[in-house]
């Protein structure tokens, strides 16, 4: 193989690529979901994205002479930073074949970029917060990503620990089927809280969405403000990404909990998109939203 070139993405056509590069490399995986491109443009788009406004984010793409052959992007969360007092740097949309050479060349480029900014470690990887899409697939390749997760082969996490990156934490994703029966002990526990405590609970009222939003951006915030590598989100953060959701959200489906009137949880349970946009390949057009509509017929 030829020297790998690796180039900063400067151009609308170099992100089309970078933003289309991993629909190419996993196009005969069964279980790969391209997500939808006008989405992902939008996402890196920052004029639009308010995460820009405390990040510097750089993405880059890997050749081999004229033919792409590897993407990463590198993101200095300042919020972050500041908020868990650390000087990191992160690499995310770390895409490229089973092949040593290039991803080891990628991730020097992400490490010797964070480097000069004059962060201390560099962690990934992240897309580009643990309030979006972060870590390697390390189990469970034996079926389609749910929403909002990663996906990737088994080798590309043996690669970047070869390349002498570490673990740091676990992240666990559940699944039961809705036709499990709930444990007899959990709806004991439920009923006996129902009738002893003053907690109701109500759903999503769509007609005051924004609203709505602020009360669980406020919620989802206090929550998770001890958790590992979490990050709290500002207004416009927040309202970027729950109107992404805007559209498939079933409002019977997100429910609040309340005490003595005063908001203290909530859920959100979302269908599955992947199951339709798996058929789409990144675009609506000019078919793909009626294989969408039919799909998820289909699935509900």
């Amino acid at each position: 193989m030829a020297k790998i070139e690796v180039r900063e993405v400067e151009s609308s056509a170099q992100l089309h690529n970078f933003i289309e590069y991993p629909n190419k490399l996993y196009k005969d995986d069964p279980n790969y979901v391209a997500p939808l491109t006008m989405e992902r443009k939008e996402f890196f788009d920052k004029k639009k994205n308010p995460f820009y406004k405390f990040a510097k984010v750089k993405l880059f793409l890997a050749y081999d002479g004229k033919k792409i052959v590897g993407r990463i992007a590198t993101c200095i969360n300042y919020h972050h930073n500041d908020y868990h007092e650390e000087n990191i740097g992160s690499f995310g949309f770390f895409d490229c074949p089973d092949d040593y050479q290039i991803a080891s060349t990628l991730l020097k480029v992400a490490m010797i970029t964070l480097k000069k900014e004059g962060v201390e470690k560099m962690r990934g990887p992240l897309n580009f917060s643990t309030n979006h899409e972060c870590g390697f697939l390390v189990e469970g390749f034996d079926s389609p990503p749910m929403v909002m997760m990663t996906y990737n082969q088994p080798y590309l996490p043996k690669l970047a620990e070869k390349f002498g990156l570490k673990k740091v934490m676990d992240l666990l994703a559940l699944q039961m089927s809705s036709t499990d029966p709930i444990p007899e002990r959990m709806q004991k526990i439920s009923d006996h809280l129902a009738k002893r405590s003053k907690i109701t609970m109500r759903a999503l009222n769509m007609s005051d969405f924004d609203n709505e939003i602020k009360i669980a951006m406020e919620v989802y915030n206090k929550a998770w403000e001890k958790n590992w590598g979490f990050v709290p989100m500002d207004e416009d953060e927040f309202m970027f990404t729950a109107k992404n959701l805007k559209e498939v959200v079933d409002p019977s489906l997100v429910l609040f909990a309340e005490h003595d009137g005063k908001p203290i949880g909530f859920v959100l349970a979302l269908p599955n998109i992947n199951t339709a946009l798996k058929y789409l390949k990144g675009s609506l057009f000019p078919f793909g939203l009626l294989k969408y509509l039919w799909h998820t017929k289909i699935r509900n």
